[in-house]
């Protein structure tokens, strides 16, 4: 008796120090959007050799642009295959106009910060390489949902 009770015991120790261990994966593995967005302009900043100064202003400058980027409301994903009238498409329609406007507006915002401390052929690299690492990003989590890109 003593011996079932002691392997039981066992078992439930382990299951616990497991799952522990797990836990302490997946937080290390989930950054937080405001640490995903400076990990990103840190790699920008690297990929065009900035000096000390000008990466921790374009690390500054690019993490605000960041928030004020989710600010905006998410994008509501349509469902496929759902019926819409005429009034609901239009509206849709408009708000992702709206919202296209909202973000064209903020990137203008920065486009003329980023100038204070960058040339404008850096400027354009800097959205090159975000737009790259926004589509492997993508690619990523496609693959990890099991849902294939193109």
């Amino acid at each position: 008796m003593k011996r079932i009770i002691r392997m039981l015991f066992l078992a439930v120790v382990m299951a616990a120090l497991c799952g522990t261990a797990n836990a302490q994966k997946s937080e290390k593995q989930r950054m937080s959007r405001e640490q995903l967005a400076e990990v990103q302009a840190r790699h920008i900043a690297r990929q065009l050799a900035f000096d000390d100064k000008t990466t921790a202003k374009f690390v500054d400058t690019y993490t605000r642009c960041q928030k004020e980027i989710w600010t905006l409301a998410p994008r509501n994903k349509d469902r496929r295959g759902t019926a819409k009238t005429d009034a609901e498409t239009e509206k849709a329609m408009k708000e992702r106009f709206e919202r296209s406007q909202k973000l064209l507006d903020i990137r203008e915002k920065y486009y003329e910060e980023y100038g204070k401390f960058l040339t404008p052929k850096q400027i354009q690299r800097v959205y090159a390489i975000e737009k790259n690492m926004m589509n492997r990003l993508g690619k990523r989590a496609g693959r990890r949902n099991g849902r294939a890109r193109r």
